[in-house]
């Protein structure tokens, strides 16, 4: 299998991905078509990579993380989603769920439930999106109303990752007027009385990892649940969100090296015309470009997370990053299934399962329509 060079900051993370390569193809690989076939969440799966640390990687040694660079962190990821993509968009979805609680939750509420949320054994969702809103987040309907002690939420939140199998979920719901300036953020664990799961959805990819519908009926949220202020959700879900489009890129860019690398394996093997077909200059070439388009994505991507790293601004960065490495992933498994050709329609061979996966990254953590647009408005300012 071709082999990725890579320049690490320190001997310890060689060590981590040393140990997240043998993770993934001891435990991972082995069950990836099974669970996706079945369509069940690997829960235990899940349960071993946070009992090895891989849970909590960028959060801070204080309550249990790893306190790895970003940079670090997404290479995991990319490992991880080179054998199965529906497990490392676990990590970066819980990843995500956990940034509100740890970079805006107070010394109090940080020190009483962060180090459950990374330790591994705890697992969040990120409840943001709606039916009736997606990509509009500023203007979203759930409403929860101060009551005492606690609040009280009701609406209804749309493509729930992780939806009834979450133990906590942050909801962003509307404590105030209209606009981004009224939207609070909620730390509700899974048992909130009111907290519906509905059916899960059925979809083309991501098979094992459920997708939900999540109903607020009268859901009370105790009031010391509240991360940040009252009116500072936006600004909480839109920082979580610049952290989780590298997380998604970091998947995309894992998924293309699978697809790549077991193209190239298939193209060695496979003889037509008295010779291998990765020798014959069509092929060759489509193989090449999906290389170099790899190589860039990943390029782009260590950028905008050592810019974050170093606390410089990184969101338009990581808006390039995920627009880039999606649309080269959704690229690169759709040459990877025509080098198998009629092998790579069926789904005896992993590209086509590649191939349905590669889409939906084009589409979560704000579409690359919108990615676009954060892009295009940044060049348009003075």
């Amino acid at each position: 299998m071709p082999s990725v060079t890579r320049l690490l900051p320190t001997p310890e993370a060689h060590d981590l991905l040393e140990l997240t390569r043998e993770i993934a193809d001891k435990e991972l690989a082995p069950h990836a078509d099974d669970f996706e076939a079945r369509g069940e969440f690997p829960r235990e799966l899940i349960r071993t990579l946070g009992r090895s640390g891989l849970l909590g990687l960028p959060y801070s040694a204080e309550y249990g993380g790893a306190e790895q660079p970003y940079e670090v962190y997404l290479q995991v990821l990319e490992i991880l989603a080179s054998r199965w993509v529906g497990i490392a968009e676990t990590v970066s979805v819980h990843t995500l769920a956990c940034y509100p609680l740890a970079h805006h939750g107070t010394a109090e509420q940080r020190e009483r439930w962060l180090p459950d949320l990374i330790g591994g054994e705890l697992l969040g969702a990120y409840c943001l999106s709606e039916p009736a809103g997606g990509s509009d987040a500023a203007n979203l309907t759930t409403k929860a109303t101060r009551d005492g002690d606690s609040y009280r939420v009701s609406g209804t939140k749309a493509w729930i990752t992780h939806a009834g199998v979450a133990d906590f979920y942050n909801v962003f719901c509307r404590t105030g007027g209209p606009g981004p300036k009224g939207i609070s953020c909620l730390l509700a664990p899974a048992d909130t009385p009111g907290l519906n799961p509905q059916t899960r959805e059925k979809t083309m990819g991501l098979r094992s990892s459920p997708v939900a519908q999540i109903a607020f009926d009268d859901a009370v949220v105790p009031a010391e649940r509240l991360i940040g202020g009252e009116g500072e959700g936006f600004r909480i879900a839109m920082g979580a969100l610049d952290s989780g489009r590298l997380g998604i890129a970091a998947c995309a860019i894992g998924l293309a090296q699978g697809a790549l690398d077991y193209a190239v394996n298939y193209a060695r093997e496979r003889v037509q015309f008295g010779k291998p077909i990765i020798d014959l200059q069509g092929l060759g070439f489509m193989l090449a470009d999906s290389a170099t388009q790899i190589s860039a994505a990943r390029a782009l991507m260590l950028h905008a997370a050592r810019l974050r790293d170093a606390g410089l601004p990184y969101s338009i960065e990581a808006a390039k990053t995920k627009l880039f490495a999606t649309d080269m992933a959704m690229q690169v498994a759709t040459d990877a299934v025509q080098v198998l050709g009629g092998a790579g329609y069926v789904a005896d061979h992993p590209v086509e399962r590649y191939f349905r996966e590669a889409k939906v990254l084009q589409i979560v953590e704000g579409t690359n329509q919108i990615q676009r647009m954060v892009i295009a408005r940044s060049l348009a300012k003075d």
